[in-house]
């Protein structure tokens, strides 16, 4: 028996989700509000892949699902680290991201195959294997194979500079 590829790329999102949520355990206040040189500190990294304040990511996918070919313009600087973020504990910041993380796993689980070849435009894809004009299905690896991976990557350097064994 198959697994339908919703459930495969579900399960992508969970294991690199909870391997970069295991990454920030039990990390002090103190450390994961310092940016060691001109990096992002840990509370950063983890507010940028929480997604813009307020909304996430869930926005951008109903986009796709409800839209043919809608233009998702990315700020891929941007920590998001604004308002109500800033004054957020790591607990409360590594919650937020438990939830849009398990919320897109569990949207993504249940899609039909139609679903995930929806087009996107995505300009700051060009030039990528993907390309600018990819499915829904091509920008969710990309979010959790490529996006959270790059940041597990990038949270463990922070940390070593930090000083923190992982």
């Amino acid at each position: 028996m198959t697994i339908p590829e919703g459930a495969q790329l579900a399960r992508g999102i969970r294991r690199h989700s909870g391997e970069f949520r295991k990454l920030c355990e039990g990390l002090d206040e103190e450390t994961a509000s310092r940016a060691p040189g001109d990096r992002w500190s840990p509370k950063q990294v983890v507010s940028h892949l929480c997604g813009p304040e307020g909304s996430g990511f869930m926005p951008s996918f109903r986009a796709i699902l409800d839209q043919d070919n809608p233009r998702l313009d990315i700020e891929v600087d941007n920590p998001f680290f604004t308002g109500k973020r800033t004054s957020m504990t790591m607990a409360g910041l590594l919650a937020e991201f438990e939830s849009e993380y398990g919320r897109l796993a569990e949207l993504v689980e249940g899609l039909t195959s139609e679903q995930l070849d929806r087009k996107v435009h995505i300009p700051i894809l060009k030039g990528t294997p993907l390309g600018e004009h990819t499915t829904l299905a091509g920008w969710i690896e990309a979010l959790s194979e490529y996006h959270l991976v790059f940041h597990i990557d990038h949270m463990k350097e922070i940390l070593e500079e930090l000083g923190v064994k992982s």
